[in-house]
């Protein structure tokens, strides 16, 4: 893992509202730790884009409006940086993590093993579960004609997570929780977010079509081509950005 490089980051004025609702939001989940509950908030809000490589963690304003001491803050931090997601630099504080090519590879590694493993074991599924990916599916398309490029990634996350979740397995889905928070952190640093997400708007129609029509072998066949091109893409991406 590269240690964090100064980047421009939100200001924590601009964050205030999402940080107001990951308050909320926080109590709102079924775990007995504290730390654990901010650190799930500040995991999702990677993978929903608000928190971007470089930003510092204010202690103090997030001890604040997540409305948890700071040792707690201390601690869920410490949870993160354990999964990649920090990194902290002494004597200067903590800052959402960037990620090098060789972890970009090792996610997709991950990611070709769990998602279309999921996608293989898929039997009798009932189709008002494929919902939610109808869902992503549609506000993907939806963000992609009015031009909005980061909300289609989002799209791609979210959709991405819901197959996942068809597993009905806690485990596999912390897991993959995690890949995409980490994920997320390379689309940030691409020039073009709509040459990287654009082609996946249609592939992800397509992989829903399949599910739909109960072709799991070849969902999964699509699926593995699907994230073997996916890292091919942002990698060169990434390439051009730092060129």
């Amino acid at each position: 893992m590269l240690p964090a490089r100064e980047t421009p980051s939100p200001s924590l004025d601009a964050a205030a509202e999402w940080l107001s609702a990951a308050a909320e939001e926080m109590w709102l989940l079924g775990r007995s730790s504290t730390a654990e509950r901010v650190a799930d908030v500040l995991r999702r809000r990677i993978i929903e884009g608000d928190l971007l490589p470089g930003t510092r963690l204010s202690e103090g304003r997030y001890a604040e409006v997540l409305r948890v001491s700071r040792n707690t803050l201390r601690e869920a931090f410490r949870l993160l940086t354990h999964e990649g997601l920090l990194v902290h630099e002494l004597h200067r504080g903590v800052f959402v993590a960037e990620l090098d090519e060789a972890d970009l590879v090792d996610l997709y590694r991950l990611r070709r093993t769990i998602e279309c493993d999921v996608v293989r074991s898929l039997t009798d599924l009932d189709p008002t579960r494929l919902r939610p990916l109808q869902d992503e599916v549609s506000a993907g398309e939806a963000a992609a004609k009015r031009g909005d490029w980061v909300a289609v990634g989002t799209a791609n996350m979210r959709f991405h997570r819901h197959l996942v979740g068809l597993a009905g397995s806690r485990r596999i889905d912390q897991v993959t929780e995690r890949l995409l928070a980490e994920l997320r952190l390379a689309f940030h640093g691409v020039t073009s977010p709509q040459r990287l997400h654009e082609p996946y708007v249609k592939r992800n129609r397509a992989l829903l079509e399949l599910l739909v029509a109960g072709e799991t072998e070849r969902a999964a066949k699509r699926l593995e081509d699907y994230l073997h091109d996916s890292q091919t893409e942002l990698l060169d991406a990434v390439r051009g950005s730092h060129a």
